[in-house]
């Protein structure tokens, strides 16, 4: 895998429109850069796996917070 990725390649591995993966890069929660004449974003593919892990751990305290208490077992 290259060390950056566009906004398409991360769009499909996540399978989502590419301009939900817009969104995520100018709300700040996925990080990237323009570079270029035309200012093409790219995602740095370290940093597009960090956002991955703390998606699944953002996820795992949701389902942990949900789960009821089993009182006397």
């Amino acid at each position: 895998m290259p060390r950056f990725l566009t906004l398409a390649d991360v769009a499909e591995q996540l399978q989502i429109s590419a301009a939900a993966c817009y969104a995520l890069v100018h709300s700040g929660e996925l990080p990237a850069f323009q570079i270029g004449g035309r200012g093409q974003w790219r995602i740095d593919e370290a940093k597009f796996e960090q956002f991955i892990e703390d998606r699944h751990a953002a996820a795992r305290l949701m389902l942990a917070a949900e789960k009821p208490v089993v009182k006397g077992a």
